[in-house]
């Protein structure tokens, strides 16, 4: 049988999520907004009180959360600001491989460092998965990253672009070609240390929306990363270990676009409501009305595909087309909706001292990371031909 409510554990994370959202998140938000300011000590808090690192399994020392429950904690989180929310999310995407595909030891040192104490500064560790580069974005096989075995080590060159935690992480997963001739399948995945000699932080990108986030590009310059920190121990399979992770977190992406789209439409309502044009509120206009009710409807439709894609990764179900799914509509309904909302407002709207300007901002780039809107078509219509040649073969 199918059960659309929520478990008491379920409701539990929900609940704790919302109110560190409400009482932690959403006062700072603004001014992290406005300085671009890295949120330490949100994230500081939210790692005290294990919303960070859900889905670390327990053997090292993590919560063990599946994609479902991590993706009911991550909407609400997002609910209070996607910049905030994205800085600490970032672990789970970096996390991903090597919770999939890392060695024990892998997992026991860099899994064990998230979860674990903070660094001496008082701050816990981060992770950032660097793959884009900036001649290769959605086309991952056009990247120039390369690692040269000599030795007991890889020798990594190249550049990447656009990594979110870039500057205040403690390692990197890193794709990189160990044979270019063999394309995708000669590239292979690396838990790269921060302070390792050679590498280059690049600036904090001054970005249009979430701008607590730290996005830079990141530079290896003759890098020496020991075998051992090889994912998996094994060459060849960094494509497939960027691109599974995707299928766990995709859902987790698309579950912080319905929290901004429901932190939009909340604002809206409650504004049309209190807002009056020709002597009642707006919201008694049909124009708007509908509006409203479009609002409301299109995010349980998105609310709904986020948690279908992280029940089927939770059952051992390959997930990509509703992975898909999940993140192209609910990034492209978070950038209406949004948009729907400035509309709402009118004239404030447009205006910074109002929340829905900020709203509007932030939306965008979930059209854009982890994999575009127009990426996500892409790839479900390549699922849906093979489900339909598959289909015509066993007949």
């Amino acid at each position: 049988m199918i059960d659309y409510g929520l478990t008491e554990d379920q409701k539990m994370y929900q609940k704790t999520a919302r109110d560190f959202a409400r009482d932690v998140i959403r006062p700072v938000a603004e001014h992290h907004d406005r300085t671009g300011e890295y949120p330490w000590e949100v994230i500081k808090k939210a790692h005290e009180l294990g919303l960070t690192n859900t889905m670390v399994p327990t053997e090292y020392g993590g919560l063990g959360l599946g994609t479902l429950d991590s993706s009911i904690i991550t909407e609400e989180l997002a609910w209070g600001c996607t910049g905030i929310s994205t800085a600490m999310e970032a672990n789970q995407l970096a996390s991903g491989p090597v919770i999939m595909y890392g060695t024990d030891e892998q997992k026991e040192k860099y899994l064990g460092m998230l979860v674990g104490p903070p660094k001496e500064d008082g701050t816990p560790h981060m992770a950032a998965y660097a793959v884009t580069e900036p001649g290769a974005g959605s086309d991952v096989a056009g990247m120039g990253t390369t690692a040269v075995k000599k030795g007991d080590k890889y020798v990594l060159n190249g550049q990447k672009m656009w990594i979110t935690n870039g500057g205040k992480c403690s390692w990197f997963f890193v794709v990189a070609y160990t044979n270019k001739d063999a394309g995708y399948k000669g590239m292979s995945g690396f838990i790269v240390d921060a302070d390792t000699p050679g590498i280059e932080v690049g600036k904090k990108e001054d970005n249009m929306g979430q701008r607590a986030s730290d996005t830079r590009a990141i530079t290896f310059d003759d890098v020496e990363v020991p075998e051992e920190n090889l994912l998996g121990g094994k060459e060849g399979v960094g494509w497939m270990q960027a691109m599974h992770a995707f299928d766990k977190s995709r859902p987790l992406v698309a579950a912080g676009a319905v929290g901004l789209a429901q932190a939009a439409f909340e604002y809206a309502r409650d504004y049309s409501l209190e807002r009056k044009a020709f002597g009642k509120p707006i919201a008694k206009n049909q124009a708007i009305s509908f509006m409203i009710a479009e609002m409301a409807m299109n995010i349980e439709a998105a609310r709904q595909l986020v948690r279908k894609a992280a029940w089927r990764h939770d059952r051992g179900e390959r997930n990509t087309k509703e992975a898909a799914f999940a993140k192209a509509f609910a990034a492209d309904q978070a950038q209406k909706i949004a948009t729907d909302a400035v509309q709402v407002y009118g004239g404030f709207g447009f205006n910074k001292e109002y929340p829905v300007e900020k709203l509007y901002r932030d939306s965008k780039i979930y059209q854009i990371y982890e994999g575009t809107s127009q990426i996500q078509r892409l790839i479900i219509s390549r699922e849906i031909v093979t489900d339909r040649q598959t289909s015509f073969l066993s007949t």
